[in-house]
């Protein structure tokens, strides 16, 4: 639910707050006066359509069932949209992209416009009559849960098949590719970290010469050994101290020497040669450790060619077995559908008589499996699909089927109406009315009316106005609302029967 909504230099409006109820809400007010911009920003935070005010807060009731690994959520949600250079999302102070608030917020909040005839496809009509039997039948919905496993599985292996059978005609060529890359780098035969110790011996090698030279030098230290000693003993001083460090001199000269030694055994075109073989792995893998990691792989992707065969007979026996095993469980699942269809179809008639239609039936057609087993519904309204019905027929049939998912205990949340009662009068504003109030025991309903049934449903009614191309939203009182019921039934300068009826209908609300 929506409890707040706050706006600044929206269009036609300077500022607006407004402090909302739950049920229906319903906004009326001479053509033009900004209606359908009030909606629209309301959508906008949601992420249905462009936000046109520089600033729109909203303040929300968190839906149950809304999840995400990116976002905490308070108990109360703070919606926010900003509009400078660009538009910036906001939620709960957090940035957030249009797109991903449209999808966190697509399942809690619909929007139904008379122009609209997105919903209700053949996958929303299976969801309704799946739905409706999730309630009654827990074996079903276990039975539905099972299949789309199955059926997942089902298209994985299909999907590994078709790579099996895409490599099989190059098998021969990826077998000569992949020993041949394996070869390569057991070739070289590397170790992590050999290059590393191999620079070390390369930097050596450079320096042997200066090394040898500077130890010749240096060596001619021990020929003046011995007369510093005789100092140290002529001045009686402790020699302590240059005797260790002339000692471990001795100890250094003889780890050079061995070092020496080992330079002059070491082939230095070896090692550079080496380096280089080292070096184009590196450049080709990453690394040594990348390297071998990769030959690793090939080996086993190796070993998979040559079971290519073997392979591809085992998974065209699972995948021949499996398909099978899902068309007798997508065929069991389209009987109990087509049942409840039936139930359903008993369930919308009243409401469709009320709304001066006709009966509805779902008409199911056999397609090749899918996610939602091997059904295609349709329905028929005197000969009508969904696609060939007006725009007015649509959205009442849409709402007959809403209220009948209600009473099966689906849907909730908050559902936008907009002027969904446009071009109609009589008994079907009657029956449209009354829908809609049924919706929203369930729902919070923000609708676009103007006709006089639907503004006496509301739980509260707001008044759009403009006066010197400034707009205004005024939440009215009971006269307010009577007032305003009587200038939609009789114009600008209603008469006192306009007020009367107008008082009639908020009392039998």
């Amino acid at each position: 639910m929506v409890h707040r909504v706050y706006l600044r230099d929206l269009i036609l409006f300077k500022e607006i707050e407004l402090e909302l109820e739950r049920g229906l809400v319903v906004f009326s007010g001479a053509s033009g006066a900004g209606k359908s911009i009030l909606i629209n920003a309301i959508l906008s935070s949601f992420g249905y359509n462009t936000a046109e005010a520089r600033l729109c807060e909203l303040s929300i009731d968190r839906p149950k069932g809304l999840k995400s690994e990116d976002y905490e959520f308070e108990d109360e949600i703070t919606i926010k949209s900003i509009k400078r250079d660009k538009i910036r999302y906001y939620l709960d102070g957090q940035n957030i992209s249009k797109k991903r608030l449209n999808s966190l917020f697509r399942p809690f909040v619909q929007f139904i416009s008379i122009r609209d005839r997105s919903l209700f496809n053949s996958r929303e009509l299976i969801d309704l009559i799946d739905k409706s039997l999730y309630s009654k039948d827990r074996n079903f919905k276990k039975m539905i849960k099972e299949y789309k496993k199955r059926y997942s599985n089902y298209k994985r292996k299909l999907k590994e098949l078709e790579k099996i059978r895409s490599d099989e005609l190059r098998v021969n060529e990826l077998i000569e590719f992949t020993t041949f890359e394996i070869e390569k780098i057991e070739s070289i035969s590397p170790k992590i970290g050999e290059d590393i110790e191999l620079l070390k011996i390369k930097n050596r090698l450079s320096k042997i010469d200066k090394i040898n030279e500077a130890i010749d030098i240096a060596s001619g230290i021990f020929n003046f050994e011995e007369s510093i000693n005789e100092v140290y003993r002529l001045l009686d001083k402790d020699n302590s101290l240059f005797l260790e460090m002339m000692n471990q001199l001795r100890t250094d000269f003889e780890d050079i020497d061995s070092l020496r030694e080992e330079l002059s055994e070491v082939n230095i075109e070896e090692v550079l040669d080496r380096l280089e073989k080292i070096s184009i792995l590196k450049n080709r893998y990453g690394g040594v450790k990348e390297a071998l990691e990769y030959a690793k792989l090939k080996r086993e992707e190796l070993i998979g060619y040559k079971n290519i065969k073997y392979n591809k007979s085992i998974l065209e026996s699972f995948i021949e077995v499996e398909f099978n095993e899902l068309i007798t469980i997508a065929k069991r699942i389209s009987q109990i559908r087509k049942r409840e269809a039936l139930i359903l179809e008993k369930a919308l008639k009243k409401y469709l008589l009320d709304l001066k239609l006709p009966t509805i039936k779902f008409n199911f057609n056999n397609i090749s499996l899918d996610e939602l087993g091997c059904d295609r519904v349709d329905i028929d309204l005197n000969g009508s699909k969904i696609s060939t019905l007006s725009g007015g027929e649509f959205n009442r049939v849409r709402l007959a089927l809403m209220v009948v998912a209600l009473s099966n205990g689906q849907n909730s949340g908050i559902l936008i109406l907009d002027e969904i009662d446009a071009n109609i009068s009589g008994d079907e504003s009657i029956a449209i009315a009354n829908m809609i109030s049924k919706l929203s025991s369930s729902y919070q309903i923000f609708a676009i009316s103007h006709q006089a049934h639907l503004a006496s449903k509301a739980n509260q009614h707001i008044l759009v106005t403009k006066r010197d191309n400034n707009s205004q939203a005024i939440v009215l009182d009971t006269q307010g609302k009577i007032n305003e019921i009587a200038r939609i039934i009789s114009g600008e300068k209603p008469n006192q029967e306009a007020i009367n009826f107008a008082i009639k209908l908020l009392e039998n609300r």
